[in-house]
């Protein structure tokens, strides 16, 4: 058995316990991973269908390539460098990495004059103007693994994302005060053709279900918020949903002793969705003039998490940030990618992409740098592409959960010829 404060043998089979999922933003550190002679990899405790997908994978490919042609690495970094070099306004997007990576990445930022967007930075954004705009009270998965007694579901059915939300913070069998974790009760507000099956209880109680389409969620939760607020409502059902059904949740969310609303900002994806978050926000606000509420957005796919909060500690500012003019400039509307790209004003882009072999970059006609996952499925052939290890594979790192309170550990599970991605980006940034 190989644990954290173990050095692991990355050349010999065994089994690594207490290992970190970073495959979603849950960030599950209780597996165990079986490694074979070959370096092949199995989980063999705790396993879902992300996590098993991330793990057993073998790498297609450790060659970089240079239009699609073989190459070193060497070569391949000094192509890269020529491109950005020669690049008046570069791009930095796709940002799937580790805090380390992000580390690299904002050097590399700052030293090429460049522009960072997230791949999620659309769905993250609905969170973060939001958060700026008016603050909101928001908890932990700790908090609501120990206290929730209400769990308000909005817009998701949240395993879509995050396979093992239900089993480690709502149904957990232990909590530090004691409570029947199999009384609480879950509500799904939003939503079609929802999983709704983990919302029942150990007891057999089914959740409640509100359907509606996602788009009427900001109409849905203005007046459940009017409700709460005591404004007469005159409606008799809004979106499909009776008006007496939201004053029965509202009732049962003043009666709870601590009442959790929780969304995935992806699942909300329609105009102007930041209204309905706005909506939860004023929903948490009301609640604790009485009793005790959260909120709880769920993100951390694909690193953002830890790539906002690394560009925001080193700049200031989260992704969608520029260097162009020399200081950190931020701009989230005008610094999104697709715009970026549609409207001409980038001559040069890298995507980097280190979790998700899936996660590729968008069409575009300007030079492309793609650094990350050894089995990226490209479409196209860009200009450079230098495969690197993964996090929490085939090298050590460190990932930001999802609530963004606790950063994990990432332990390397085997050996590997990759270079790192801070490796790769520091040898482009020292030839600039």
């Amino acid at each position: 058995m190989e644990h954290l404060s173990q050095a692991i043998d990355l050349s010999s089979p065994g089994t690594i316990e207490a290992v970190t999922c970073p495959a979603c933003g849950l960030l599950c550190d209780d597996l165990s991973v079986e490694r074979h002679a070959d370096g092949a990899l199995k989980v063999i405790k705790n396993p879902c269908a992300k996590g098993v997908k991330f793990f057993q994978y073998t790498p297609k490919t450790t060659q970089p390539r240079i239009a699609g042609k073989p190459s070193d690495l060497q070569a391949a970094i000094a192509k890269a460098t020529e491109i950005l070099g020669g690049a008046k306004h570069p791009l930095l997007s796709g940002l799937g990495t580790d805090i380390q990576g992000m580390r690299a990445v904002m050097n590399l930022a700052e030293k090429s004059g460049a522009t960072i967007d997230h791949m999620n930075g659309k769905s993250s954004m609905r969170n973060l103007l939001v958060m700026q705009n008016s603050g909101w009270q928001i908890t932990t998965l700790t908090e609501v693994k120990n206290r929730v007694d209400l769990l308000l579901v909005v817009g998701t059915d949240i395993v879509s994302y995050f396979s093992r939300f239900f089993e480690r913070n709502i149904w957990n069998p232990e909590t530090m005060f004691g409570q029947d974790t199999s009384s609480r009760e879950v509500v799904y507000l939003g939503g079609r053709d929802l999983d709704t099956s983990h919302g029942v209880s150990p007891k057999g109680v089914q959740p409640t279900v509100l359907p509606c389409d996602v788009a009427q969620l900001p109409e849905v939760l203005g007046v459940l918020r009017a409700i709460l607020l005591g404004k007469k409502v005159i409606a008799t059902e809004v979106a499909g949903i009776q008006v007496a059904d939201l004053a029965k949740l509202a009732e049962r969310l003043q009666a709870a002793k601590y009442s959790v609303v929780a969304w995935t900002a992806s699942a909300l994806d329609f105009p102007h969705a930041e209204l309905a978050i706005q909506n939860i926000v004023g929903i948490v606000d009301k609640l604790n003039a009485t009793t005790r509420s959260s909120g709880l957005p769920l993100s951390g796919s694909e690193g953002d998490v830890g790539a906002y909060n690394t560009s925001s500690w080193i700049s200031g500012y989260p992704f969608r940030m520029s260097y162009r003019n020399d200081y950190p400039d931020y701009e989230p509307h005008h610094y999104a990618t697709d715009r970026l790209l549609a409207e001409g004003q980038v001559d040069a882009m890298v995507w980097i992409s280190s979790f998700n072999p899936a996660r590729l970059p968008p069409a575009s006609k300007i030079p492309n740098i793609v650094i990350g996952h050894p089995n990226l499925e490209l479409e196209t052939e860009p200009d450079v592409f230098i495969p690197v290890a993964v996090p929490g594979i085939e090298t050590k790192g460190i990932q930001f959960r999802s609530d963004s309170s606790v950063a994990l550990p990432l332990k390397q599970l085997r050996a590997t010829d990759l270079p790192t991605l801070g490796d790769v980006l520091s040898a482009i940034e020292a030839g600039l």
